[in-house]
């Protein structure tokens, strides 16, 4: 019987996690509609940054978005989330 009560207890884990999974997600992840062919290179999403006067500390993919962490010129950290096709900065959120 302790094993029925285990594997129970494990599957009421499993499900918790599985749903609150997106509660624990943070940022932006939707971008574009358009396929990763059309995608600039992600080095690009930087440099435009760069251009806006942000340091960027790393930059990854984030759903269909260019994830790019980046400070201001005081320091503050933010997330900016770049369209991967025309490069707009479409979210900025503080870190």
């Amino acid at each position: 019987m302790t094993i029925d009560v285990r594997a129970k207890s494990m599957a009421v884990s499993v499900l918790a996690l599985a749903f609150a999974g997106p509660a624990f997600a943070h940022g932006f992840d939707n971008c574009t509609q358009e396929p990763k062919d059309k995608w600039k290179p992600q080095a690009e999403a930087e440099e435009a940054a760069k251009a806006a006067g942000y340091s960027v500390t790393r930059s990854k993919i984030e759903g269909s978005c260019y994830e790019v962490y980046a400070k201001d010129k005081d320091g503050k950290k933010f997330e900016l989330f770049y369209n991967p096709v025309d490069l707009s900065l479409v979210k900025k959120q503080d870190d």
